[in-house]
């Protein structure tokens, strides 16, 4: 005969098993809906494929390639972080950008000399997608500046990671301004 305790457990076994399946089923054919939700907030209106133009270096200043460095920084972002195809020539959306300021300049003087110096660029950008027209750029700058010590040059600011950080920024924003809509 079995005691009080062992019936207990036993109920409790199949009551467990019982919510555990009544779960399981219940996530299982949730999924089965059509509703989908995006976190990322892309809204793209139908547009499948983009061409970003060669970006141009006119601030007169910068390392030689850093118009291939922003093509590329963009290129990649948008083909990391959208479903758009990236093509040469014709497309549903067109992205064209310039270098149109490089700077590295004092911020906070001190004892004679510069107690900061900040570094900043300019990106301007012209961007049209032929799905919505609502969401076209003309002349739009980004810009982006970080604060270095006063002991860097612009050189070492350039090679420390410093110049990528502030194209990385610009680039998402310009993402988020376009195909983000934020």
């Amino acid at each position: 005969m079995k005691t009080f305790f062992q019936i207990v457990k036993h109920r409790l076994t199949i009551q467990t098993t019982t919510g555990f399946l009544l779960i399981f089923s219940t996530l299982l054919f949730s999924g089965c809906n059509r509703v989908s939700y995006s976190l990322s907030g892309i809204n793209l209106k139908g547009a499948q494929t983009i061409y970003i133009a060669n970006v141009f270096n006119n601030a007169g200043g910068g390392p030689a390639n850093l118009g291939q460095t922003v093509t590329e920084s963009l290129k990649d972002y948008y083909q990391k972080n959208s479903p758009l195809k990236i093509v040469n020539g014709e497309a549903d959306i067109v992205l064209e950008a310039t270098v149109t300021q490089y700077d590295f300049q004092p911020t906070a003087i001190g004892a004679d000399q510069a107690q900061q110096n900040r570094f900043s660029v300019t990106i301007q950008v012209n961007y049209t997608n032929t799905k919505d027209e609502e969401v076209t750029l003309k002349n739009t700058p980004f810009t982006f500046a970080l604060n270095v010590a006063n002991t860097k040059t612009i050189s070492q600011a350039e090679a420390d990671g410093t110049l990528t950080q502030i194209i990385n920024q610009i680039v998402f924003d310009i993402f988020n301004k376009t195909a983000a809509n934020w």
